[in-house]
């Protein structure tokens, strides 16, 4: 698949090296050759310093034949410009990264399309709603709903409290178990779990169950005195912020900090909500949060430009008794520094937004996919087709390629967990976890 790619900065850069690993032909555009010489030459990719809203330099970068153009500068206008123009020579798919929820309202979409713009990002409201999902369950440090909540997949730290340590998942796991675990994040390394394997404290384990079994799944990993998510605090008022607060359930109460009064203000405006509160101050003074109750608060979401600021904010509020924990971290360098750390959960628009761009490059079959920063792997759900490999045997028959599982799948709108002995039916609609592998593998056992 060819693909080109304009903005070699953060989200265009981490996109590229995603997909590197795919073996897709890749260019990356970009007006500033520096950028373009940081990126390395460890990636299977090619760079070209030109202007993307330049028709000559689509041209030469291959726009007539690309199956993909993705425009992540942070000029939106430049990126939506670029996408028509592209779209115009001859791009077969086009997606556009914005600054502005209005543009990726639903229904605008029609309107864009016909411009010749595919898709729109805005990563901000893809980041909220990961941070709001995340706040529903103050004991889990990653939610991912597949097909609408028919599966649900929960990403838990284990502590001493829980009930499943050092026992083989052969033991645990059963075909009429209420839960399967598809891979356990140990230190700095990723298992795909086999049945002699055991669980150990201070694994982050991903368990795929259905929602009935939730409460299950909370007990047995010894997480039911965790309290529910009643009152957030908020440090940094970014448009991430205003998002999440807009979609934050009525039930919960906030209070943003904010640092700027201007800012403040513009806050108070955009969110008319009695459940928010907006404060003007620091969010790294012990005695302003003392002040507004941070030993009565649930969960603590620091959302600031600074990696450094939002990790050490996040740990101080957890010296300070703040259960549920949520850090911004835009810098990929200090993502591992803050797992280890053990902050709680770890936001980053760049690997969200680049889930959501890596869904298009996928067949049909594949309507669903998430990239797991934390665990460096990928999520993604799989549509079997008549008489596609996967129908023909059964699970633990089929050979699938080293570092990938089946977790479960979804039949006529029911979800169920997978074993060995399962058969997939045409149509069922299945959940792949798959770590250190291009997913191009995968999709071939379901065409």
């Amino acid at each position: 698949m060819k693909i080109i790619i304009s903005g070699a900065y953060e989200i265009g850069s981490h996109l590229a090296k995603l997909l590197s690993r795919n073996n897709h032909d890749i260019i990356l555009m970009d007006e500033n050759e520096e950028r373009l010489n940081s990126i390395g030459s460890d990636y299977d990719l090619l760079t070209m310093h030109a202007s993307p809203t330049s028709l000559k330099a689509l041209k030469q970068a291959g726009a007539a034949e690309a199956d993909l153009y993705i425009a992540v500068t942070p000029d939106e206008n430049m990126n939506m410009n670029s996408c028509v123009m592209a779209k115009a020579v001859g791009a077969k798919r086009t997606v556009a990264k914005v600054n502005n929820y209005e543009f990726v309202e639903p229904e605008m979409s029609k309107f864009y399309e016909k411009l010749g713009i595919d898709s729109l990002i805005y990563p901000e409201n893809l980041a909220a709603y990961d941070i709001v999902n995340g706040l529903k369950m103050s004991w889990v440090r990653q939610r991912w709903d597949v097909h609408g909540g028919a599966l649900v997949m929960l990403g838990i730290k284990l502590r001493e409290t829980c009930e499943i340590l050092n026992k083989p998942l052969k033991e645990l796991c059963k075909p009429d178990s209420p839960y399967y675990i598809v891979a356990i994040k140990r230190g700095g390394e990723t298992v795909i779990p086999r049945g002699d394997d055991e669980l150990k404290m201070y694994d982050m384990a991903y368990f795929m169950t259905t929602k009935q079994y939730i409460p299950y799944v909370r007990k047995i990993v010894g997480k039911e005195h965790y309290v529910d998510v009643k009152n957030v605090m908020i440090m940094g008022g970014g448009n991430t912020a205003v998002r999440a607060l807009k979609s934050m359930p009525e039930y919960m109460n906030a209070k943003i900090i904010e640092n700027s009064e201007e800012r403040c203000d513009f806050l108070n405006e955009q969110i008319d909500d009695k459940h928010v509160m907006v404060i003007n101050g620091d969010g790294r003074d012990l005695s302003l949060l003392n002040e507004e109750g941070i030993h009565s608060t649930q969960a603590f979401v620091a959302l600031t430009s600074n990696a450094e600021t939002n990790i050490l904010a996040c740990l101080t509020a957890k010296r300070m008794g703040v259960r549920k924990t949520v850090a911004a971290v835009e810098n990929l360098d200090y993502v591992n520094m803050a797992v280890s750390l053990d902050i709680g959960t770890i936001v980053n628009k760049k690997a969200i937004a680049a889930s959501h761009i890596y869904q298009m490059l996928l067949d049909t079959e594949v309507s669903n996919v998430r990239f797991l920063m934390t665990a460096n792997a990928d999520v993604a759900e799989f549509t079997a087709q008549p008489q596609s490999k996967v129908t023909r045997k059964r699970v633990f028959e089929l050979g699938l390629p080293k570092g990938a599982t089946i977790g479960g799948l979804v039949r006529h709108g029911e979800g169920y967990l997978v074993s060995g002995g399962t058969q997939i039916e045409a149509g069922d609609i299945v959940m792949v976890f798959c770590y250190n592998m291009s997913m191009d593998k995968l999709e071939k056992f379901f065409k």
